[in-house]
């Protein structure tokens, strides 16, 4: 079994990310092979983690993939403020005798988002919509090389490295089977906040949960990378409660036309046209527009939009939501059928390197500059709940079809969905136990001698 094919069995999919299926992105040759180390989002502390404890992992997993893609250049980016790291990376590399390159990157965001990387490691710009091969580049994030790491060992993805950051008195690093509960996760953090809200992710593209229900239901998934722990009247909170009607009605009467949401975005800076105070400009009279035409002129440009709030959390001093607005049209765009050209061959603006957006000057921005520089140390925590729910969708692409059904005994890396078609992925349980329920969406396990939760 090749590479490939070790990859698509363990069920590897990005692990910092979106979670597209790693062995359709392995499926290819390139020039250079990029390790994303750079903890795109600040307060999350899992990838520093990884690069310190499992340096040798990483590097073996990198000249292994770098070989297969047949890339001449096998590059790991992470934030040149990550000495501790880096050293350790530099000494596995050392010790393998791999002619791997370590990129140290100034700290500013988003420095860990695809394109935003490929740009500063190669120089060139990814078309837009388009992909890093597009410009012979292939990335995955530091937890995926683990990933592909056991996939080598014939070990499939069954547990999630994460963080618990935020309103805690210590951030701390976890290891837990996939479905282990959000709530479980949180309970082995010391709070420092009675009620609370959660962010699944960092705090600029993380899913914020403010309901109880939803932090309830929620579960760690194999792109989980961070918990973050918010008080219920924090700044994040409360703007994320804000109706898209009421931001349509500011957006028509708050933009000041500045431009600063455009001329700050990571993607326009790169080359691609993505105008934010365009499409806020119009917003206002989306209902009047008859032609399809006229809807892309105005609204197309929101396609581009890669989600990462610079915009709206750092650029906009009105303090109005250009991101949300270019989610909902990008929706909306999709409802009506609509495409716009795109921009093959796009080039990296002049301005490029002056409005990167610092990472410190963001955090004070929102309002977590209490949270930031507390870092894990020590080792990971690892227990096993007495229950887990699986989702059979973790990934970019078509569902995993179930395996299993009520009343199963299976064993911790058993196969318990199958991908389904050329772009998804398989699915394992991550304990040993019996399925309680099963249907499309996921499986209830409860873990055999009933785990180390309640």
């Amino acid at each position: 079994m090749d590479l490939v094919e070790k990859v698509k069995s363990a069920g590897v999919v990005g692990a910092g990310g979106a979670g597209f299926p790693t062995h359709v992105k392995l499926a290819a040759q390139a020039e250079y092979f990029i390790v994303n180390a750079a903890e795109c989002e600040p307060l999350i502390e899992t990838d520093k983690y990884l690069c310190r404890a499992y340096a040798e992992r990483i590097v073996s997993a990198t000249e292994a993939v770098a070989l297969h893609l047949g890339a001449s250049r096998a590059v790991i980016a992470l934030k040149a403020k990550y000495e501790d790291e880096i050293g350790a990376l530099k000494a596995a590399a050392a010790k393998a005798g791999e002619a791997i390159e370590i990129c140290a990157m100034p700290s500013f965001y988003p420095a860990g988002d695809e394109q935003t990387m490929v740009q500063f490691v190669t120089g060139r710009s990814v078309p837009e919509r388009g992909l890093p091969l597009n410009v012979g580049a292939v990335v995955d994030n530091v937890g995926t090389m683990l990933g592909i790491a056991d996939a080598l060992e014939d070990l499939p993805v069954t547990d999630k490295f994460l963080s618990v950051t935020g309103e805690v008195k210590a951030p701390v690093m976890l290891r837990v089977p996939i479905g282990t509960s959000v709530v479980d996760c949180i309970a082995n953090a010391e709070l420092t906040t009675d009620g609370y809200a959660v962010v699944v992710g960092g705090p600029m593209m993380g899913k914020l949960l403010a309901d109880d229900g939803e932090i309830e239901a929620a579960v760690v998934g194999k792109t989980t990378g961070n918990i973050l722990v918010l008080s219920k009247e924090h700044y994040l909170v409360k703007r994320g409660a804000v109706p898209f009607e009421r931001i349509r009605h500011q957006s028509r009467s708050a933009c000041i036309q500045c431009r600063m949401c455009t001329d700050m975005c990571p993607r326009y800076l790169i080359g691609h046209e993505i105008r934010p105070h365009l499409v806020m400009r119009n917003l206002w009279r989306e209902n009047s527009i008859a032609s399809d035409e006229e809807y892309i002129r105005c609204f197309g440009d929101a396609l581009n939009c890669c989600d990462c709030g610079v915009c709206e959390m750092f650029a906009c001093p009105m303090g109005l939501s250009p991101r949300r607005v270019n989610v909902y049209f990008k929706q909306r765009l999709r409802e009506k059928g609509l495409d716009k050209e795109r921009n093959m061959a796009p080039r990296a603006r002049p301005s490029l390197k002056y409005r990167r957006v610092p990472t410190e000057r963001l955090i004070a921005r929102l309002g977590m500059l209490k949270y930031y520089g507390a870092h894990v140390h020590g080792a990971h925590i690892e227990f096993v709940p007495a229950k887990v729910y699986i989702p059979f969708s973790q990934h970019i692409g078509r569902p995993a079809l179930s395996k299993v059904k009520e009343g199963d005994a299976v064993t911790r890396g058993s196969l318990i969905a199958e991908a389904q078609g050329a772009v998804s992925a398989n699915v394992h349980a991550s304990v040993s136990g019996t399925v309680e329920k099963s249907d499309a969406r996921g499986a209830l396990i409860r873990v055999a001698g009933g785990g180390d939760g309640e």
